[in-house]
């Protein structure tokens, strides 16, 4: 009798667990959204980082799920070209030929795009299945407050003031330029590996580009990142994101969901990258580029050597969007719970090291500049510093001298002595 008592309670435990997923899900709603995200393979690369890449029809890829793309003809490359693109690359430091893991082990044939793919594990280590891949809601805990530095000071761009609501579990460091109208911005990120203390944290090295209200605001981004609970380990990888309502419903990271379409066949969005940089040792960049095609308001995405990877269009995108941007940030930002409290995140920010750390030692982003209207690539007119916790994470934009653009260096540890 005792032993048909625990069998039956043994099976009742299990049809639990077997139907739910971290509290939020159930295992019919992981296997859909597997379905869901996974298209058919026309040929399989196990990389030796543990990902399994998938060469996909570039027209099954997942940015048709969206009902705007349904008679989408794919933009294969950008009408337009930036001659000021290649001549500043004359100037960019050598050690810009970082790879991606994946490509060391296959390429995907012609008509294909390759795409991480998604597994069971990586849908269980979400809150939810709805909420995979996306970045928490921007929440604000006071429209009406602002962020002040310790010294009491708001940054400012061009001397005026510039007021920044109060963000729950983010801190950033950027330099920030507002004020006219973008239609592109670029720079060449210190490639680094920071350390992220918890699996629901991530740290980024980034650009965005933003446009609306400050309180349902659009952005497009693209850089790297670690962030283990959405890949499952701490290398640093290659992103994008988007959404149109500061991340309340809408937008996820590359593939994820519908909202980007992919064109280049020789990058993985969410890949890892490599080498990086090490401290007073060698130093590598990544050149990220982000840019709208004025004849299709499609927004590009362009990496390392001029090598477009696909766009943003502007079908499924936004409404203020779709004209241009009239923010861009360049610098990191930490996700965690444990920000702007004590005791303070150990996740690290760029390299780990402060700003004052200067080349070698801390992150930088050298070489950038916007487009405006002109088409043509230049540094912004009028730009500003920002850290929400400077005592954890530092920004500084430094003149080496006359003549030379600034170079901006970001990031910090986060806890220290002066972080507690």
């Amino acid at each position: 009798m005792a032993n048909f008592i625990f069998r039956v309670f043994l099976t009742l435990v299990l049809s639990y667990l077997c139907n739910r997923v971290n509290g939020n899900a159930n295992f019919k709603d992981v296997e859909e959204k597997l379905k869901q995200l996974n298209k058919p393979a026309v040929k399989t690369i196990q990389s030796e980082d543990g990902d399994i890449i998938d060469c996909v029809d570039i027209y099954k890829q997942p940015a048709f799920d969206h009902p705007a793309l349904k008679n989408h003809v794919i933009q294969m490359k950008p009408s337009f070209d930036l001659k000021d693109e290649k001549l500043s690359s004359k100037n960019e430091p050598a050690e810009l030929a970082v790879f991606q893991t994946w490509q060391r082990s296959g390429s995907c044939p012609e008509g294909t795009v390759p795409i991480r793919r998604i597994r069971r594990e990586d849908l269980l280590r979400a809150k939810s299945v709805q909420q995979f891949g996306r970045k928490p809601h921007e929440a604000v805990l006071n429209s009406s407050t602002t962020i002040e530095h310790r010294d009491g000071q708001l940054p400012s761009i061009n001397t005026t003031a510039v007021a920044l609501p109060i963000i729950v579990n983010r801190s950033a460091a950027t330099l920030v330029t507002l004020g006219y109208n973008y239609i592109g911005a670029k720079g060449i990120f210190n490639i680094w590996n920071p350390n992220v203390e918890a699996q629901d944290e991530y740290t980024t090295a980034q650009i965005w580009l933003k446009a609306g209200p400050g309180d349902n605001f659009e952005s497009i981004e693209s850089g790297w990142t670690v962030n283990p609970q959405l890949y499952g380990d701490k290398r640093t990888r290659l992103f994008v994101h988007w959404t149109k309502d500061s991340y309340k419903t809408t937008g996820c990271f590359d593939m994820t969901c519908s909202g980007f379409v992919q064109t280049s066949s020789q990058h993985v969005l969410g890949g890892s990258i490599g080498p990086v940089s090490t401290e007073f040792g060698k130093q590598y960049y990544l050149r990220v580029g982000i840019y709208m095609d004025p004849n299709t308001a499609n927004w590009w995405l362009k990496i390392g050597k001029d090598i477009p990877v696909g766009y943003w269009p502007a079908s499924t995108l936004m409404f203020y969007l779709n004209h241009s941007s009239t923010m861009v940030e360049w610098g990191g930002q930490v996700y965690s719970s444990n920000v702007k409290k004590k005791p303070h995140t150990k996740t690290g920010m760029g390299s780990g090291k402060f700003a004052t750390g200067l080349k070698g030692n801390a992150c930088s982003i050298l070489n950038i500049a916007i487009v405006d209207f002109s088409t043509q690539l230049k540094y912004p007119q009028w730009v500003g510093t920002w850290a929400d916790e400077q005592y954890c994470y530092t920004a500084l934009n430094y003149h080496e001298g006359y003549g030379k653009l600034p170079i901006f260096y970001f990031g910090g540890p986060g806890q220290n002595y002066n972080c507690p």
